[in-house]
């Protein structure tokens, strides 16, 4: 059963001449076409739901006036240090096509469902993050400034043996676009981190809040091979964010912290998924979240150990705090364990502000809306502290004092 949507921009035709713009060989244009083939049996990505209750609902958005796929208008900023390669998906298809070509489509599926494959089909930015073998980096950085209704991103991260990169990504919009209906940005990021490799990507959405966003991004490990991820939520009308690894390498390691602050009508719907696959494997998720006035957010949590997942250790944590009577949040951690020898445990609460800490701070001095401001700050130290990116922690920190004023 398909998703139900219609598009009369979405064609064969669009999608010959976004490849065609971007000089991409045939097995590239084949990959959009398929995935523009499989729109008509997909269906929309899963989502949580209690009884009587779809926590978001994806059904009502009007593709139709969002996606606009041939008007695609950004500024885009992608740096790095000499010894990385940070390419544009064109230049990385005509320096380096097999490395593209043998890591394209290997850690998300482009028919995963009707969001994938669309942004498969209709990508039309992207970036390629090479760091060969040995080679220590930081600061990479990708910033991209959407000026159209719509834009379809893709990012691909290899590491080779031994190496190790640090990456700061964030997405913001830029010139307004006259839309009743709002903007639509989608991202899929792919990380293959080859063995003992290092990786730790740092995100920080701040779209402008007529934006709708549906976000992946899914890593594969090797052997002692670590990928971290940082999530930061802050602007967008509707998110569906998901952030995900598979560790297959033997001693391969992640972790997935996450941070989101929404306001006014704001709906974020958070995922965090570890898939352990291999011997002596870590997983780490821990995700803060608040929301105020009638935003709303839903988390949902996968640990999955697999039969051949010896000596595995994976934890998750997560906890929202609301600010308003009319705010919502809803949880959904999950353990799936099938292997014995593992050592696991999750958490989730959703909780308002202590009255007795704001009793005992205002009795103190302290004016009830800078108590308030200061118990939200405490609330997401234990998530900042594990930012080891000192502009993605800063910058984040910046934005949620700027919204608690």
């Amino acid at each position: 059963m398909s998703a139900g949507i219609q598009h009369a921009d979405i064609s064969e035709e669009t999608v010959r001449e976004i490849s065609e713009r971007l000089d991409e060989p045939e097995w590239m244009l084949e990959a959009r076409l398929d995935a523009l083939e499989a729109l008509d049996s997909l269906e929309l990505p899963s989502v949580i739901q209690t009884p009587g209750r779809r926590w978001t609902n994806l059904e009502d958005l009007d593709f139709d006036a969002l996606v606009d796929p041939l008007s695609a208008e950004e500024q885009k900023d992608q740096v790095g240090p000499e010894e990385v390669e940070v390419l544009s998906f064109s230049e990385a298809l005509s320096e380096h096509e097999e490395l593209v070509r043998e890591n394209f489509g290997s850690a998300i599926d482009p028919q995963e469902n009707y969001l994938t494959a669309l942004s498969t089909a209709l990508f039309d930015t992207g970036t390629v993050v090479y760091v060969p073998r040995n080679v220590d980096a930081e600061d990479v950085t990708i910033r991209t400034t959407m000026n159209s209704r719509s834009l379809f991103n893709y990012t691909l991260v290899v590491t080779e043996q031994s190496s190790s990169v640090t990456i700061l990504e964030r997405q913001s919009t830029g010139d307004e676009v006259e839309s009743e209906e709002g903007r639509y940005y989608s991202g899929l990021v792919e990380i293959s981190a080859g063995e003992n490799s290092n990786v730790q990507y740092g995100s920080l959405q701040d779209l402008s809040e007529e934006t709708y966003n549906y976000t992946l991004k899914h890593g594969v490990t090797d052997q002692y091979s670590t990928i971290n991820w940082i999530e930061g939520n802050l602007g967008s009308r509707l998110t569906k964010s998901a952030v995900e690894t598979t560790l297959s390498g033997e001693g391969s390691e992640t972790q997935i912290v996450g941070a989101f602050f929404g306001h006014d009508d704001q709906h974020f719907d958070i995922n965090s998924r570890v898939w352990h696959r291999a011997e002596h494997t870590t997983a780490d998720l821990v995700t803060r979240g608040v929301l105020d006035d009638r935003a709303r957010s839903v988390y949902e949590g996968v640990q999955d150990v697999g039969s051949g997942a010896w000596d595995t250790n994976s934890y998750q944590r997560e906890n929202t705090l609301m600010l308003s009577d009319e705010s919502e949040a809803d949880a959904s951690p999950k353990l799936i364990i099938n292997n014995h020898d593992t050592e696991a445990s999750h958490s989730a609460t959703v909780g308002q502000v202590d009255a007795e800490d704001l009793f005992y701070m205002t009795s103190r001095g302290v004016d009830p809306q800078s108590a308030k401001n200061m118990l939200v700050e405490g609330f997401f130290v234990p998530v900042l502290e594990e930012i080891e990116v000192d502009e993605l922690r800063e910058d984040l920190e910046g934005r949620i004092k700027e919204r608690l004023r």
